[in-house]
C-alpha cells in the first residue's frame, strides 16, 4: 500500500504543471463571427466545391468497390 501511495505522490509532486497557472490572452472573443468569416472564405475560395465533388466521387468509389 505504501508503494502505491509513494508512486502517486511522486507523480503529483513532480508534475511539471503542479502549482502553475496556465492562461492565455483572448484578443477577439467573437467566436461566431470568426466562424462565419472562415466559412465565407471557404465558400469564396471554391474549396466547398472541391469538398462536394470529393464526397460524391468517394461515395461512388465506395459503392463500386463494396460487396453486397
Amino acid at each position: 500500500m505504501h508503494l502505491y501511495q509513494d508512486s502517486i505522490s511522486n507523480m503529483v509532486g513532480y508534475s511539471p504543471i503542479h502549482g502553475k497557472l496556465i492562461a492565455q490572452t483572448v484578443k477577439d472573443p467573437n467566436v461566431l463571427g470568426q466562424m462565419q468569416k472562415s466559412f465565407n472564405g471557404f465558400v469564396e475560395s471554391g474549396q466547398v466545391w472541391a469538398l462536394l465533388i470529393g464526397l460524391v466521387i468517394g461515395y461512388m468509389f465506395k459503392s463500386l468497390t463494396s460487396y453486397g
